[in-house]
């Protein structure tokens, strides 16, 4: 009898000839979450097992796991040999001492002898026989005991399951750049897109001094959050002050934002290139601030060639909000330090700038200059 956490994977399965190269990539994610802690890692047809770990690091492995993307669920079990005597001892141990309860079967195993209703009535007699106390509810149970059995004459046995993150393994979707600030929603924009399967870098825009160093540390904590999620540990800051200031000297203030957003782009596309990324991801939704109507949006994407992907761009702000508290960003993400585009903030910003109108407003800027000192400035932070 051997003590493994079970986990059970989300849409591999509907892969078809290509699922082993997404179960390769998923064990691989396992280890990378797992790292530091003792453990072997077996997959059994359509299960991995963590195996040969110590009793108190149980719940930091449960912990991991929650946020590997791939993971439809994960339980705590004990791994035995497929016999009556072997499987009853181990339900025993999840069966509760009074109330109500049912003995759940999966038979993985078709050649298996006894049918999954046969080993149901069988460990739940000998539960029933050796806990009195407990009355059998196949309807509505109070607790449920489930037996697996898999592959080899083996069973594993458990009591409740946890539901994962679902979703696709990172690194099966390519690699994105997100363009992360300090605010509740690009935290969010990177999990949905590594819950798809992409690697994401992240890259963030400060202002220093009018930003502080207490904002680019909120930055830092948020990443290292959500690489919890997207396996990537670093993170690329580029200073902007430069391009503000000359946008305020030289600019309509209604475009200070807009203007601001098309040199991010810019330089996004070029760290893009760098790091080997395919895209670039984006916080925003669709009417939320005046930089992310559809004019707006435009703007910033004339000026890549890369594609822009915005995972929120329909969704409203108790949406995002509600994922950013389950992802352990929300906390984090409302400390009051300011980002970059709070800076030289024009009291009405253009809503629906005409292009015509933005580019002709850049004459008045040297763009490759701007761009080339920001790029110089590049700091890589690695966790």
């Amino acid at each position: 009898m051997e003590k493994v956490v079970i986990i059970r994977y989300a849409e591999i399965h509907l892969k078809g000839k290509n699922r082993n190269y997404f179960e390769r990539i998923f064990a691989m994610n396992l280890e990378r979450a797992l790292k530091g802690i003792r453990h072997e890692l077996h997959r059994t047809s359509g299960r991995y097992l963590v195996a040969d770990f110590e009793e108190g690091q149980t719940d930091e492995i449960m912990r991991r796991i929650s946020r590997v993307f791939g993971v439809h669920s994960y339980s705590t079990g004990l791994l035995v040999d497929a016999d009556e005597g072997s499987i009853f001892a181990a339900a025993k141990t999840f069966a509760p001492t009074s109330g109500t309860f049912k003995v759940e079967t999966h038979r993985g195993d078709k050649h298996y002898p006894l049918t999954s209703m046969e080993i149901n009535a069988r460990i739940g007699g000998r539960l029933l026989d050796a806990i009195p106390t407990l009355r059998v509810d196949v309807h509505a149970p109070e607790h449920t005991v489930y037996i697996d059995i898999r592959e080899g004459h083996r069973a594993l046995v458990f009591g409740s399951f946890e539901d994962g993150p679902h979703g696709m393994p990172v690194s099966t979707a390519g690699k994105g750049l997100l363009l992360i600030s300090g605010g509740i929603d690009s935290p969010v924009a990177g999990f949905m897109m590594a819950k798809r399967g992409l690697t994401v870098e992240m890259l963030h825009f400060h202002s220093y001094p009018y930003t502080n160093e207490a904002a680019k540390e909120k930055v830092v904590a948020l990443s290292k959050i959500l690489s919890e999620y997207s396996l990537v540990t670093r993170l690329t800051t580029v200073k902007v002050t430069h391009i503000q200031e000359e946008i305020h000297k030289k600019c309509a203030a209604e475009l200070n934002v807009t203007l601001l957003r098309r040199f991010m782009f810019r330089i996004a596309e070029r760290i893009a290139a760098r790091v080997g990324a395919k895209c670039l991801v984006t916080g925003e939704s669709l009417g939320q601030v005046a930089s992310q109507t559809m004019e707006g949006l435009t703007s910033s994407n004339a000026v890549v060639t890369l594609p822009v992907l915005r995972p929120l761009i329909g969704f409203d702000k108790e949406d995002i909000i509600s994922i950013a508290k389950k992802i352990g960003t929300f906390e984090t993400s409302v400390l009051p330090y300011e980002d970059c585009c709070t800076v030289f903030l024009p009291d009405y910003p253009a809503i629906r700038p005409k292009l015509s109108f933005i580019e002709e407003e850049e004459k008045k800027l040297d763009i490759e200059a701007l761009v080339s000192e920001a790029l110089e400035s590049a700091e890589i932070i690695r966790f």
